[in-house]
């Protein structure tokens, strides 16, 4: 398939439990793309962010990576994406500095510090995570985001517990990492402030 898409989704069908959650859905992913999936709790906007991560498996239908076939070879797509679900998915026993170095073992002490610091994070760098309060967790999971080198970000609820002021840090990276020729796939239940994009709305 011949394709300038970031990423394709052909014929996408996905069923949790004996439930169908969308059956040929098709839509593609441009660079500079934020691409909003909307739908009520429980019509799959989780589940097709974990299907496109490769986490879960669709019943049918193919997933195609700058026209590459990668349904069922996962590990390229997987290579160029990061995925942050709904959940914090930070470890509360370790310290806020600990978690980063933990998920991007790779990034200098220098830039570990920069993303701490743009979201306000450089002065809890030594305290557990399980001090925190529920927003400070959230910034430490999305401070990943000032670190990632993969071109696919899919992200499941970002904007939940962050105040005004966090918000609108996030979506100026967003609108970094879209402007350099990334692409964003995410759920919201909130309106986007000062990003524009394109929505799919579940079901399908």
């Amino acid at each position: 398939m011949q394709s300038s898409s970031f990423l394709t989704i052909s014929d996408l069908w996905i069923e949790r439990g004996e439930r169908d959650l969308c059956k040929s859905l098709s839509f593609d992913v441009q660079s500079g793309d934020v691409l909003r999936i909307l739908g009520e709790n429980g019509t799959g906007k989780s589940s097709l962010l974990k299907v496109v991560a490769g986490i879960l498996s669709p019943l049918e239908g193919d997933i195609f990576y700058k026209g590459q076939e990668v349904t069922e070879k996962r590990q390229i797509l997987q290579e160029n994406t990061l995925y942050l679900g709904h959940s914090a998915g930070v470890k509360k026993a370790l310290t806020v500095e600990e978690n980063l170095r933990w998920y991007c073992p790779t990034s200098s002490s220098d830039e570990l510090h920069s993303a701490l610091n743009t979201l306000g994070l450089l002065a809890f760098s030594d305290s557990s995570v399980s001090t925190l309060s529920a927003g400070q967790t959230k910034r430490v999971a999305l401070s990943r985001l000032w670190l990632s080198k993969q071109k696919l970000w899919l992200l499941d609820e970002p904007f939940s517990s962050l105040d005004a002021e966090g918000v609108s840090i996030l979506e100026k990276r967003i609108a970094q990492h879209t402007a350099s020729g990334g692409a964003v796939m995410l759920t919201t239940h909130q309106d986007l402030l000062s990003l524009q994009s394109r929505d799919i709305c579940l079901p399908i």
